[in-house]
This record gives structure tokens, C-alpha cells and sequence, in this order.
């Protein structure tokens, strides 16, 4: 029998000179969306790298000799608490920022939320998935970044 573990979102930087606040308050709001998604968290890896770095896992692991901003592993069984290696790519991050006319933090956490939808059943490969992609991305980065209460 297994033994139960609490979820843990790991973020790990391969990327130097890199580095975000308030990792908490996202690990937890990831979850809390995961879980309304039923599903269920062992170990998600957000691993933060470059734009070579990521070429080589898209060539290597995928056949595809192109750039990218983000490439999401599900490493765990069908109907099994999640496993995944999510992989970051800093440079096309600034990249997409520049050319979406977006801040860097929004941009980052458009992706970072964009690899969890996809362990929550999202799909982008057809114009419809990628429009209700969108959508709930940019649900999540409302969310996420609504002004928290004052409290008087």
C-alpha cells in the first residue's frame, strides 16, 4: 500500500540569476485549482531553464526542432494522483512578455498556470482548445492576481 504524502509543487532554477516571491501563495492557489479540477497532487517539478536547455528536452523527448515557452510531462498513471515535470523557458517568457505587450510576472504566470491546465485535461492543438485554454488562463491570472481585501 502507498503511503500517503501531502502535495508538494517544487520550483527548481536552472536558469541563473532567476528568481520569483510569494512562491507559497502560488503553490497553494495551484492546488486549490488542481483540485477543483479533480485532481489530485503528488509531486508537480516547475523546472525554470533556458531556451537551449528546453530546445534539446523538445528535440530529444519530443522530435520537435523548434522553441518554446513551455513543455508539460505527465509522468504519472491514468487516474493516479499527478506526477509531473513541467519545464520553464525564461528567455521565450521575456520574449512573449515583449511581443504581448505584458509585464514579465503576468507572462510567467500564464505559463506556469498553462502547464497545470494541462495536467487538469486542457488541450491546445486545435483553434477551440487553445480559445478555451486562453479563457481559463486568464480566469486563473484574474484569480490569482485580484486585490486582496482591506480589512477595516
Amino acid at each position: 500500500m502507498k503511503k500517503q504524502t501531502s502535495p508538494k509543487i517544487h520550483f527548481h532554477y536552472l536558469s541563473t540569476g532567476f528568481h520569483f516571491s510569494d512562491r507559497n501563495r502560488l503553490k497553494e492557489f495551484l492546488l486549490k485549482q488542481l483540485k477543483k479540477k479533480k485532481r489530485t497532487v503528488e509531486t508537480i517539478n516547475y523546472i525554470f531553464c533556458n531556451d537551449a536547455y528546453l530546445h534539446k528536452i523538445n528535440r530529444k523527448y519530443l522530435n520537435h526542432d523548434t522553441y518554446t515557452d513551455i513543455i508539460t510531462f505527465e509522468l504519472s498513471p491514468k487516474n493516479e494522483p499527478l506526477v509531473a515535470d513541467i519545464f520553464i523557458s525564461i528567455d521565450q517568457i521575456k520574449d512573449n512578455a515583449y511581443r504581448f505587450r505584458s509585464s514579465f510576472k503576468e507572462e510567467l504566470h500564464r505559463v506556469i498556470f498553462h502547464g497545470a491546465l494541462h495536467l487538469a485535461g486542457f488541450k491546445d492543438k486545435t483553434k477551440e482548445d487553445s480559445r478555451l485554454m486562453r479563457l481559463a488562463e486568464d480566469l486563473w491570472i484574474e484569480q490569482y492576481f485580484v486585490p486582496r481585501e482591506i480589512k477595516s
